[in-house]
């Protein structure tokens, strides 16, 4: 199961506050799709966005709807109901809180997160998750599906 971090990670917010994917990001959650590897989102939102991670999540996501330029609309439905948001403002990223909600609901599954930021990514490693750096200028744009694929035939 791969988690993202939303904001610079898949989705890039321009200047004019406009909202679209990154480049390759459509694509990559395509190809993920395909190869039947689970998504998720675990993102920093207002606590005060709703008292459950699905109303918190049915704000985001007309909040990104409403700001959203392209052609595509943003793949809400690979998420499923694996959009984690903190609770309280304790539980905003890089607190653990989020990644220790994800691993409890992954039945077990090897868990990756890519995000954008070195704080988020050694974080999530550090809870044992395979984390990968997106945006990096000598590397793939996201952890190519193929390891994510290797990765979940090595013993654990």
């Amino acid at each position: 199961m791969v988690y993202f971090d939303l904001g610079e990670t898949l989705v890039h917010t321009g200047e004019d506050d406009s909202t679209s994917y990154l480049p390759g990001a459509a694509e990559y959650l395509r190809e993920l799709r395909e190869r039947h590897i689970k998504v998720g989102l675990i993102t920093n939102v207002p606590s005060e966005w709703g008292s459950t991670d699905a109303e918190r999540a049915a704000v985001l996501k007309k909040e990104v709807d409403s700001t959203w330029k392209g052609s595509a609309p943003f793949a809400w439905a690979d998420f499923g109901d694996r959009i984690l948001t903190p609770r309280t403002e304790a539980e905003r990223k890089p607190a653990p809180v989020l990644w220790e909600r994800a691993k409890a609901n992954s039945g077990g599954c090897r868990l990756v997160y890519e995000a954008e930021t070195v704080e988020e990514t050694e974080a999530a490693a550090a809870l044992g998750y395979v984390a990968y750096q997106v945006g990096q200028p000598s590397r793939p744009a996201y952890l190519p599906a193929r390891v994510i694929e290797l990765l979940a035939q090595l013993p654990r």
